[in-house]
C-alpha cells in the first residue's frame, strides 16, 4: 500500500560527505524534469518483500517510503528476536540532466505503546554507495507512552551533501526500531513501537535539495 507524499522544500540535510566542488547555486528542476525512485533492494526484518512502497512527490523535492509491517515489540506474545526490527533499503535515483541531488531531511511517523518503564527507539543513518562516512541519528520514546509518534532527522545547511555530478551510486537507508521493556513487567505487559498506522500506511518522508551541476 502507498500512499502520496506532500510536498515539501528542503533547507536541512541529514547524509554527510563533502559537497563537490563542481556544483553551482541551487536551482530546482521544472515541474516537467521528473525524479525517479526505483527500490533495489530491501532487507530487514521490517520490511519483508512486498512490503515497502515508494512515491515520488510531484515536484521532486520529496519522496516516500511506505511501510506495511514494520513493528518491534516485547511482551508475553513476544518472540525474543521481535525487540528490535530493521530496514536496509538500496534506492537508484535518477535524477534530471545536469541536476544532482542530497537527502535534506527525514520525517518518520507511527504509533507506539509503551508501558510505565518501558522505553523505544527509532533511529536512523544515510549514506551514498561507496561512501564510507554516514550520518546516524537517534531518538527515544519513553512510557507510559500511547500515541502517534513523529520524529525529524535535520542537520544545518552547512552538513549539505550531494552526490558528486555525473555519478550514479546507489543511496543507502538504513533504519531500526527497538523495544527495552525496562521496569516493566514482560510477563505481563506488552509494549511495542511501530513504523505504520491504523491502515497499515504510514509514510516515511524524505526531502531533497537540488544542486546544479556545471
Amino acid at each position: 500500500m502507498f500512499r502520496l507524499l506532500t510536498a515539501g522544500a528542503a533547507a536541512l540535510a541529514a547524509v554527510a560527505i563533502a559537497a563537490p566542488a563542481q556544483a553551482g547555486p541551487r536551482p530546482e528542476p521544472t515541474p516537467d524534469q521528473r525524479m525517479t525512485i526505483r527500490v533495489v533492494n530491501a532487507n530487514g526484518s521490517g520490511c519483508p518483500d512486498g512490503t515497502t512502497k515508494i512515491a515520488v512527490s510531484p515536484d521532486n523535492t520529496a519522496f516516500t517510503l511506505t511501510y506495511s509491517d514494520y513493528t518491534a515489540q516485547v511482551g508475553p506474545k513476544a518472540t525474543p528476536l521481535d525487540f528490535r526490527k530493521n530496514c536496509q533499503l538500496a534506492l537508484d535515483v535518477k535524477v534530471p540532466t545536469g541536476f544532482t541531488f542530497a537527502i535534506a531531511s527525514a520525517d518518520y511517523r507511527g504509533y507506539a505503546s509503551l508501558a510505565r518503564g518501558a522505553w523505544a527507539q527509532e533511529s536512523a543513518n544515510y549514506y551514498f554507495q561507496g561512501h564510507s562516512r554516514t550520518t546516524r541519528f537517534e531518538h527515544t520514546l519513553k512510557g507510559p507512552f500511547d500515541d502517534d509518534w513523529q520524529r525529524g532527522d535535520r542537520v544545518g545547511i552547512a552538513s549539505l551533501s550531494y552526490l558528486p555530478c555525473g555519478e550514479r551510486r546507489f543511496l543507502n537507508i538504513n533504519t531500526d526500531l527497538r523495544v527495552n521493556r525496562g521496569s516493566s513487567d514482560a510477563r505481563t505487559q506488552t509494549s511495542f513501537i511501530s513504523m505504520d498506522s491504523t491502515d497499515a500506511a504510514i509514510n516515511t518522508v524524505y526531502h531533497v535539495a537540488w544542486r546544479k551541476c556545471a
